[in-house]
């Protein structure tokens, strides 16, 4: 796509005052799939030299906002965590050619706030935590859960920007299961739900993202039974909370997100007393 409003692209390394019509850019694959006629000029990030994937001293893992997702899935194959083989699952939900893989960022992913956004899911289900960075260089940090607040919407004033994801150390010793569901064999996720079990202390957290307009991930101190979780679920997830789009419809996909759960639930427990 021609973007021919754009009119200047700029280094984001260098500092200059935000101002109207301004979009941060990142692998572009998004801003670059349709017109974007408000827009006037681009902050290139792509030599900001972050680095994609760091593993702190705590065990926690950092990922880049330009890290991409051809490089968090050849991370994911080779590290050593429990938690390791959702990266590819979630990864592999884009359904996205190589061409994708290697622009699409996992920033540009949260960003988008699209209720289908394997990234989202990936980070929200393993309790991650955003770090964002305001055009006077302060700091704040919010959930994955919390910062996507709706479909295309999310928690970041004008000008500010996804620095990185941190996944706690724990998350990533988590057991885990994954469930997706589309209307076509090869379609947009209608509902993805992902189970991690802590193995420190027996607590479950269920994820639902994709058939809701933002995430909802609901945490259990002791593993419920079925009626427990259908009944947390309903009564986190409200009506208007269910997406509706050529994707699903809002029954179909609470009827998944509910079927999904419970596989998820069983997966992980079916080894405990429940």
């Amino acid at each position: 796509m021609d973007l021919n409003t754009v009119l200047d692209v700029r280094d984001a390394r260098r500092h200059e005052p935000w101002r109207p019509g301004d979009a941060w850019l990142g692998g572009g694959t998004y801003l670059f799939s349709e017109p974007q006629p408000h827009l006037r000029r681009l902050v290139d990030l792509s030599r900001m030299g972050w680095e994609p994937l760091h593993t702190l001293p705590d065990g926690s893992l950092e990922i880049a906002a330009t890290c991409t997702i051809a490089q968090l899935s050849r991370f994911g194959r080779t590290l050593d965590a429990a938690a390791a083989p959702l990266i590819e699952q979630c990864c592999r939900a884009f359904l996205a050619s190589f061409k994708i893989w290697n622009m699409a960022t996992v920033g540009g992913n949260l960003c988008n706030a699209l209720p289908a956004g394997p990234m989202i899911s990936l980070t929200a289900a393993l309790d991650g935590e955003c770090l964002l960075q305001a055009q006077d260089g302060s700091i704040r940090r919010v959930k994955v859960a919390d910062f996507v607040t709706g479909a295309g919407r999310k928690d970041l004033a004008d000008g500010e920007l996804l620095r990185s994801v941190t996944i706690p150390a724990r998350s990533l010793r988590c057991r885990t299961a994954f469930r997706q569901a589309s209307l076509y064999g090869l379609g947009r996720s209608g509902a993805l739900v992902i189970g991690t079990l802590d193995p420190l202390d027996g607590s479950l957290a269920v994820t639902i993202t994709a058939a809701t307009r933002r995430p909802f991930r609901l945490w259990f101190a002791l593993p419920p039974d079925r009626a427990q979780l259908r009944a947390a679920i309903a009564s986190a997830v409200g009506g208007s909370d269910w997406f509706d789009d050529i994707h699903g419809l809002p029954e179909w996909r609470r009827h998944m997100a509910f079927h999904l759960a419970e596989q998820v639930r069983h997966e992980l427990t079916r080894d405990g007393v429940r």
